[in-house]
């Protein structure tokens, strides 16, 4: 009987140690989006300062994230989806998130965001920004830079929005370049420039 306990023990250990993959989390996931194709949307209400969901994929070193994300963009453009799924994880290396098990890949931008994600402890998660109704999509602002706004337009739909996805504090500076390249996109249509 000791040998037979013993065996069940083993077994126990063994599933401990495989990594459970599973499509979302007891928080999240994935479904129709009305914004860009897939989304993460939530199973149940959620509170504030929740950890919904971990953004998981390849650690790689910086020279080999900026390659795969080229070779990504470059892959998507033609197809009108400049979709990438680098994200940073520090000063050395990034996560590639491309990956099937990365249910958190389908998280989409939002001018106006319920979601933020944090490193804790070399670990990129998904957490509320506030409380988040059953099934409300998951939304957060992705903070690009305006080095090529013009290549990923924003379609959350908010009153916030200002047509492509740049972070909150590009945005300002994003209407006014707009303005300017709308202005010379008129003077050229009308034979000015």
């Amino acid at each position: 009987m000791a040998a037979g306990t013993r065996n069940k023990r083993r077994k126990a250990k063994s599933r401990k140690a495989e990594p459970q993959v599973k499509k979302g989390s007891e928080w999240v996931g994935v479904g129709q989006s009305g914004i860009h194709q897939s989304g993460l949307f939530a199973r149940r209400d959620i509170p504030k300062d929740t950890r919904m969901i971990e953004y998981v994929g390849e650690k790689i070193i910086k020279a080999e994230s900026e390659r795969r994300g080229n070779e990504q963009d470059e892959l998507g453009r033609p197809k009108g989806d400049g979709t990438v799924y680098m994200f940073t994880l520090n000063d050395r290396y990034d996560i590639d998130g491309a990956v099937d098990w990365n249910d958190a890949k389908n998280a989409n931008h939002s001018c106006e965001p319920n979601a933020a994600t944090d490193i804790i402890k070399d670990r990129i998660w998904l957490i509320s920004a506030r409380d988040i109704k059953k099934e409300e999509e998951i939304v957060y602002d992705y903070g690009f830079d305006l080095s090529y706004w013009r290549d990923h337009p924003c379609r959350c739909g908010s009153e916030k929005c200002v047509g492509y996805i740049v972070g909150d504090e590009y945005r300002k500076k994003l209407k006014k370049k707009i303005k300017a390249w709308e202005k010379k996109q008129a003077k050229q249509a009308e034979g000015g420039e």
